[in-house]
This record gives C-alpha cells, sequence and structure tokens, in this order.
C-alpha cells in the first residue's frame, strides 16, 4: 500500500475507533461511522445545551482538518469579523466535543502531520539536500566587554 493510502486506511479507522464501531465489517464503512457519530451529536444536542467555544489553531493544515471534520458532523464552524484566521468558534454540546470531536480530531491531526512531515522531509533529501536535520545549536558569542 502506498503512503497516501496507508493514510487514508488509517484516518478511517481512527473515525470508526469513535463512531464505537464493534465488529471488523464496521471498522471499514467510514459512512456508516460517520452516521454513528452524528447520531451522538443529536443525542448530546438533545440533552444539553451547546456552548460557543473558541479555538486557536495556527497550523493551516491542522485547521483545514478541524473544520472539515465539523462540517462532516454537520456543526457550522465560524468566526467573528476582526477575529485572526487561525480561530475557529464552533457551538456545540460539551459532551460530544470532549468524548468525540477533540479527541478525534487530535489523532488525526497528529496522523495527518506525521504523514506531512515524512512527504516533506522526502522532497527535500530528493531534490534540495540530502541533510534534512534542524539548524545546529551554538552557545552565543560573548558580550564585548566595555
Amino acid at each position: 500500500m502506498n503512503d497516501q493510502g496507508y493514510l487514508r486506511d488509517k484516518l478511517r479507522k481512527i473515525e470508526a475507533l469513535f463512531a464505537g464501531a464493534a465488529t471488523p465489517g464496521e471498522r471499514q464503512a467510514a459512512g456508516a461511522a460517520a452516521e454513528r457519530i452524528r447520531r451522538q451529536l443529536a443525542a448530546a444536542a438533545s440533552s444539553e445545551p451547546e456552548i460557543e467555544t473558541r479555538f486557536s489553531i495556527p497550523n493551516p493544515w491542522s485547521r483545514r482538518l478541524f473544520i472539515a471534520l465539523c462540517r462532516r458532523y454537520g456543526l457550522k464552524p465560524f468566526r467573528y469579523a476582526r477575529m485572526k484566521r487561525q480561530t475557529v468558534v464552533l457551538k456545540v454540546p460539551r459532551s460530544f466535543l470532549d468524548r468525540t470531536l477533540w479527541p478525534q480530531f487530535a489523532e488525526l491531526d497528529t496522523a495527518l502531520t506525521s504523514y506531512l512531515d515524512d512527504i516533506t522531509d522526502k522532497v527535500i533529501r530528493e531534490e534540495v539536500h540530502g541533510e534534512t536535520r534542524d539548524a545546529e545549536e551554538v552557545a552565543e558569542p560573548k558580550a564585548i566587554a566595555s
């Protein structure tokens, strides 16, 4: 399986985990997993109030993932006028946010970030320079005495 196929499979498995899939067949049905999560959200919304929560997600890839995940479950992420682009506001029941949405986002974000890091290193190594380590840390020069 190629790297992209592996990532897609991993993302489906993470969603199935948070949907409460019980059997291997259920874990393979990503669409059914999304529907179960939407039902969890509806149940939470009927029994508790939505709270408005602000998220600051400076990494543009992570922010795009978070917004897409929210929309997948029928949530409407937004920001108020004059808010920074990294800010995302969401009205959602606290239990759904704490038990499902945020933990799922955190796992998906870890998988996506790892994938993007690997691809970036590979491209730099193959097309720019073979060494991809961070810059070396050295001691600061001594101050000139006056």
